[in-house]
């Protein structure tokens, strides 16, 4: 599948907040119960709210398909904290992830960073664990009012 990656630009808000959602609840949903899901992401990210993440610092790549659509996305923040890595879930295992992660680790080099860390669902904890990621521990917390888990993963550069 050809995909371009890319820097994110503000027309991409609209698919970043689609991705997130659907991914939450179709690729999320093979690990967590439909009621993580929904206090995972009870609904597509506002825009603005999109928008106002991609001015806080972060740096965040888009893997785009052919007519230039995003269809994943990786975010970078400036410690070499991992926030949001996301693929559209019918694109999700074709190879699109390693690629966005790959340009991530590349800038992280190029900017000097010691480490990357980042909260990983199931399904991202087993991608980080290919990517040569360390799992630190399980994090039960609740959100929304819902017991929930990740895993706190990081990886020395």
């Amino acid at each position: 599948m050809l995909m371009q990656i890319r820097p994110f630009e503000p027309r991409d808000a609209v698919d970043w907040a689609r991705i997130f959602h659907t991914a939450v609840h179709e690729v999320g949903a093979r690990d967590y119960t439909p009621e993580q899901c929904a206090a995972w992401s009870p609904e597509p990210a506002p825009v603005d709210r999109v928008l106002e993440r991609a001015q806080d610092g972060r740096r965040i790549w888009v893997a785009a398909d052919t007519q230039d659509v995003a269809q994943g996305f990786i975010e970078l923040e400036p410690d070499g904290h991992i926030d949001c890595f996301y693929l559209a879930p019918d694109v999700a295992g074709a190879g699109i992830g390693a690629s966005l992660y790959a340009r991530l680790e590349h800038e992280a080099r190029s900017l000097a960073l010691a480490s990357l860390f980042v909260e990983a669902s199931e399904a991202a904890r087993r991608f980080f664990l290919r990517q040569g990621f360390a799992e630190n521990h399980r994090r039960d917390f609740e959100r929304r009012g819902v017991r929930i888990h990740n895993y706190a993963m990081s990886k020395t550069l």
